[in-house]
Formats: structure tokens, sequence, C-alpha cells
């Protein structure tokens, strides 16, 4: 689009803050008190208590607008894929989370039913999800180990080992739901906005590695122990390594064959989703390995391992281990901010290409009440999956009436088919979950983008995938929080500032090294500060208000009071004649003969009008007497990106405008946001030296005000006599 090239003129008065606010009334604001907010929640009303009900129950507004004949038998179509892709995904995933596979089924049931009533989005498909599974897993595999004794628990008392695993699973995504339950409660869904999608993407990588080197063991059909906490990928695969010549090769041929076909398949579903109306459901094709397996007895001529017997139909409620709480809330924590943050961006994501809103607040408990009644039941963490989710989108659905018919199928097979799955080799479904990998593991594609638009962001991306790989994915998120956090602080602490100047003809500035035309005023800078000023950076502001005045403003003030002293007693003991209209430095002052100096400390300014003798500090200064010199008589500071001061960047600022002042250099604050200039005000900012005169709505009415300033009283009404200290 072309822009409009043409001239415009506007004429107005020169105006800093206080008389911008004169002229045009301003309007004090008084603000609301603290117990204001909450006297209007709790006015109670029919519109409020309807509002309240929707918005707890979003059920109820989308079903108000459901399209039976346009919706209906897309959401039927989408419901039945969707549940095929969940059932096979639940098998798989339940071995992430080193349970049986059955209770894959219990995952892709129950959380779906609450998140069909209490859930904002109406595209997510809610089940396992692969990376929370893996974290779930590392619970159960630290508490209840694979060949290993388990914790010393009483809740564990009279329990088998796969009915010890379920209970940790269960108490830790218990645990997860009650987390995400509080987070929605206290409305503090704006959480999610600190996992930045570098941070994401570099975290699901490294959980795409975890999971796949935790599913070669099944597909090379070798016994590995589970291994937790940090390091644990590596001793996973030295012991892998260690055995490989051990491998089952009947195994390792299936995976192939599976991972070959299943990625052939999904390509042709990506490359012609435009002209299949609904994508090719290949997780199914382990329906036919199963019945391979089952018909060659793959079990005992080949020694493979299968999914062996599936528990038909569902088991009362059962209640958490209170100890596994206690040992598992810093894993329980970081499982629900990531399983939440996962769902919430691919619900955001679908909710725009539709056109709806999502409540992020709502979310947080539509999944804390998902998990924690899936948890009642056996069931381990549910999130959403990405593969699954786009199978129910692209196959027609509408709203979530086809995720509950994919719950629906899998209490189908739960209660009445499971028995038809139990000769499935698990090294088909380790095939199926590498395979579905694919889409996290080309995330590594990102790191040349970053490394070439920001190579911050790829530190963030690189520290985060090593961390989450190397240390595990619990400590990996925290240490991705830590690095995306000092990128933040780095950048505020030591942001870019630049020194501006005018575009000829203009009332523009801009960085004066970006435009090879442009005017930089004599002895005006402005300086611009692009970042928040507080306790961390205030020095660095400092530094380079001196790099662009070229001097520091309080060694100059104290170099000038030594050599007051020092001319003081030259005069006194008359190497320096005085008359009773001097001039020293080219500017002439009248002489005070009662006056005596009084010095003070260097720190604090002497008033050279109490003095016989006024001095050109640029001038050349008698005898040895050097001071440095300042080349600027105004310095404008550019607020226009500072958002906020803290107090200590407040006094920080105070005593460097009191430095420059002191050193006669006007100093004005421009565009600077209206809440600073209150807190300004409300801090006592202001004094005898600072005044709220020295504010200015923008930098030309500053630049006009100085070059007037400076202009017109220069040497106005005095004989200037060429006598120079």
């Amino acid at each position: 689009m072309a822009t409009l090239r043409k001239d415009y003129v506007v004429a107005r008065r020169v105006y800093s803050e206080d008389s911008f606010d004169e002229d045009h009334e301003k309007v004090y604001r008084v603000p609301l008190q603290r117990l204001d907010p909450m006297t209007c929640t709790l006015d109670c009303d029919s519109k409020r208590v309807k509002n309240t009900a929707l918005s707890f129950l979003p059920i109820i507004g989308w079903m108000k607008i459901y399209r039976i004949k346009e919706w209906l038998l897309g959401d039927v179509v989408s419901g039945i894929s969707t549940g095929l892709v969940a059932i096979m995904q639940g098998l798989a995933f339940a071995m992430l989370a080193s349970l049986p596979p059955s209770y894959g089924l219990y995952a892709a049931f129950f959380p779906m039913l609450i998140y069909f009533f209490l859930g904002t989005s109406r595209h997510i498909s809610v089940g396992p999800f692969p990376v929370l599974s893996l974290m779930v897993g590392s619970v159960v595999d630290r508490l209840v180990p694979v060949g290993g004794s388990p914790a010393n628990f009483t809740s564990f008392e009279g329990l088998e080992p796969d009915e010890q695993r379920v209970l940790v699973a269960s108490s830790v995504t218990f645990l997860m739901g009650i987390f995400q339950l509080a987070m929605g409660l206290l409305q503090v869904g704006f959480i999610v906005v600190y996992l930045s999608d570098t941070l994401v993407s570099g975290f699901t990588t490294a959980a795409a590695i975890q999971i796949l080197v935790s599913q070669l063991k099944f597909v090379l059909g070798l016994v590995v122990p589970g291994y937790s906490g940090p390091f644990a990928i590596i001793r996973t695969l030295e012991n892998i390594f260690g055995q490989i010549t051990s491998t089952n090769i009947c195994d390792l041929v299936m995976s192939i064959l599976i991972m070959v076909v299943v990625f052939i398949v999904k390509e042709l579903n990506d490359r012609y989703r435009a002209k299949l109306p609904v994508p090719i459901p290949i997780e199914v094709m382990t329906v036919v390995a199963c019945g391979v397996s089952y018909a060659c007895n793959f079990e005992e001529r080949y020694g493979i391992d299968v999914v062996g017997n599936m528990t038909s139909g569902y088991q009362p409620p059962i209640t958490p281990s209170v100890e596994v709480w206690q040992d598992s809330a810093v894993d329980a924590f970081p499982i629900a901010i990531v399983g939440f943050a996962v769902a919430f961006s691919v619900a955001k994501v679908y909710a725009i290409k539709h056109d709806y809103t999502i409540d992020g607040n709502q979310e947080l408990i539509a999944f804390g009440v998902s998990n924690i009644f899936g948890a009642s039941f056996k069931a381990f963490a549910a999130s959403t999956a990405l593969s699954r989710t786009a199978v129910q989108e692209s196959s027609g659905g509408k709203t979530q009436i086809a995720g509950l018919l994919s719950a629906m199928m899998a209490m189908i097979v739960t209660v009445a088919l499971g028995f038809l799955l139990e000769p499935l080799p698990r090294s088909v479904l380790g095939a199926l979950v590498i395979i579905n990998l694919k889409g996290m593991l080309m995330q590594f594609r990102e790191i040349p983008y970053l490394w070439r638009r920001d190579k911050t962001e790829c530190v963030v991306w690189v520290g985060t995938c090593l961390g989450a790989t190397l240390l595990g994915l619990d400590i990996g998120l925290a240490v991705g929080l830590g690095v995306e956090l000092l990128t933040v602080v780095f950048r505020i602490q030591f942001p870019m500032c630049s020194v501006l100047a005018n575009l000829p003809g203009t009332d523009l500035y801009r960085n004066r090294k970006d435009y090879l035309h442009i005017l930089e005023p004599n002895g005006v800078k402005i300086l611009k500060m692009p970042s928040p000023i507080f306790f961390a950076n205030i020095e660095f502001f400092r530094e380079k208000l001196e790099q662009a005045i070229g001097c520091n403003p309080l060694r100059v003030l104290r170099k000038r009071n030594k050599a007051i002293r020092q001319i003081k007693k030259l005069v006194k003991n008359n190497e320096i004649p005085i008359t009773e209209v001097c001039c020293f430095g080219g500017f002439l002052y009248q002489t005070n003969d009662e006056s005596d100096m009084n010095m003070e400390e260097f720190d604090r300014p002497i008033d050279q009008k109490d003095l016989p003798f006024q001095i050109n500090w640029n001038a050349d200064l008698p005898g040895n007497i050097s001071v440095p010199r300042v080349d600027i008589h105004s310095l404008i500071l550019d607020f226009s990106a500072v958002s906020f001061l803290d107090i200590s960047a407040l006094k920080g600022l105070k005593t460097t405008l009191k430095e420059l002042i002191r050193i006669d250099v006007d100093v004005y604050i421009v565009s600077c946001d209206v809440n600073i200039l209150e807190k300004l005000h409300s801090c006592m900012f202001f004094d005898d030296e600072i005044q709220s005169s020295m504010f200015f709505v923008t930098i030309h009415d500053a630049m006009l005000h100085a070059l007037e300033k400076h202009g017109r009283n220069k040497h106005k009404g005095w004989v200037v006599r060429n006598n120079y200290l």
C-alpha cells in the first residue's frame, strides 16, 4: 500500500505538560478504592446470575446456537474418526505413563465427559497427551520402579505393582487437577503468557526426544527399567545400547513396517487434505497388526511383548494417596502448567480460525475438574493431543459433540471390545507413538530461523530443549523459565538507548546513526530510553546519559567547586586583578563588595552570584586549573517508552537531574506517561531545583523551548569584554 505523500501544517503553541493541562482543562480522576470492585462483584441481579452461569457452563452458550442440519453429520463423522485415533493413542500413551495400556482408555473417556460441559473450546480433543504421560510416568517410575522396591507408603500395602502404579498416576493427576482448578478460581489464567511460543517449542521438542528414547525398548523388544531424574535419558540409552544385540527382530520389523505405512498415509492426508472428505484414520491399522499377531501367534513363536489382559468395564472410584501428594507436589505443578499451556495454545489457534472466543480461566477450571474426575476413576493426566485435535477439526467437527462421541467409542471398547486388543504387540503401539512425534521433532528447523531473526530467542529455545532433555521435563521447564526470565531481565536491564536528532524541515526525531541527512542542534542532546526504569537499570541509564553528554556531571561539579576554591585563593593573593565590574570567560556580571564565598561540600553547587567573579567554564582557566568541558546547554530525555518507574529509579533519576542542573544543563523530560507524572507528584519528586515545568508534551516542544531560551538570552544587554580566566 503506497503512503500518501502530502504536506500538512500545524500551528500551535509550544506546550509543557503544565501549560497543556491548563489550556485543555485536564480532568483529574479519583481512583477506585480497593473495595469498590468487590462491591460491584457482590451486586446480584438476574443478568449477573445468568452471565455467571453461562461462564461456568459454556455448553449452554453453544448449544443455543447449534445448527442440527449443518453440524450434526460433521460432528458424528468427526467423533467416530477421532474416537478411533483416541483409542489407539490412549493405549500407546498409557505405556508412556508406565501403566497397563487399558488405563489409556480411561483417560480418553472420563476427562472428556466433564470438558464437554465446562470447556470453552469447541474443537480440541481432550484426552492423553504424550508429554504429560511421560511426566506422570517419571513420577511412577520413581515411586514404583520396575524390578525395584516401591516407596515405603502405607497406601501401597496389599496392592500389586500395577495397582501401585495406577494409584501413583491417579494421585498425581488428582493433585494436578487441584492446582488447575485453584488457578482457575483465582483467575490466574494469565500465567500461560510466561510460557512463550519459543519456550513451549523447545520444551515439547525435548519431550519428543524423551518420548522417542522411552519407546525404543518396545520397538526393539528389550527389557529396560524406567529411569527418572537428571540424566535419565543417558542411562536409558546406555542400557539400550548395552543389550542391543538382544533385539527382537520380529518387534523391530513390525515397528519399521508400521512407521513407514503410517508416515506415508499421514503425508497423503496432509497433501490431499482439501480433496479428502475425512482424513484416513491410519491408526486403525493397529487392528490389522493385532489380527496378524493373533493369527500367527507372535507372542509364543517370537517372544514379542503384547498388550495382554485388558480390564473390562469400569472400576469403582478410588481416593488419592496423600503420601503420594507429599512426594509429588513439586512434579504435579509443572504437569498442571504444561497441560494447560498446551491445551490453551491449541484451543486459541482453532478459536481464531473459527471466530469464537475462549476463556483461559474457565479452561483452567474445566481441565482441573476433568482431571480430578478422571483421576477418581484411575485415569491419568489429560490435556489435548495436537494430532488428535487436527483429526477432529479437519474431519468436520464443529462442537464438542464430536468429542463426546469419541469418548463414547472409548467406552464401548472398554466395556465390550477390549479383549480384541489383547494380542496387539506393544512394539506396534511404540511405533505409533514415535511416528506421531514427527511434528514436534520437526521443530528443530526453528533453530536456524531463530538464530537469524533473534539470537536471544534462540538461546531460550536451545536452553529449554537441552535442560528438559538432559535434566528431565520438570527441571527442564524450570530451566527454560529461568533462561526466559533472564533474557527479559537482560533486555530491560541493558536496553538499546539511542541519541536522537531532527530530520530537517520536520518535527520528527530518529536515531542519528540511522540517517545520512539528519540535524543535531548545537548544545542540545536527545536521549531515548526504550524500557522501564527501575532499580536494576538505573545505573545503566546514568552511564548511557553520561556517554550522550560526554561527561560525568558529578565529576564536573566537583572539579568546578575545586577550581572556584583555587581561583578565589588566586584573587585573594592578588595574583589575578579584579575590578568593580569584571568579566571572566567573556560574560559580564556585577560584583558584590560584601560577598564572601562560603565554600560547601564538593558535591553541592557554589552559587557564583555570591562571588566577586563569574567563570566561563569552557574557556582557558588560569594556572594549572582544568575542568572537563560541558558542550551542551540542554538535555532532552524521551520517556515515551518508559512504562513505569520504581522508588529506586525515582531517587536515582532525581539525583541525576540535580547533578545536571548544577552544572548549568537544562533538562527536559518529554512524552512522559500520565501515570508516571502522577507518581512523581505523589512521591514528592519536585522541589526548588526539579520543577514540573521541565516536562514537555513532545520532543519538538522541548527543542523549540530550549533553542528559544538559549538563543534569545545569549549575551543580551551586556557589554562583552575579551577578558578570560
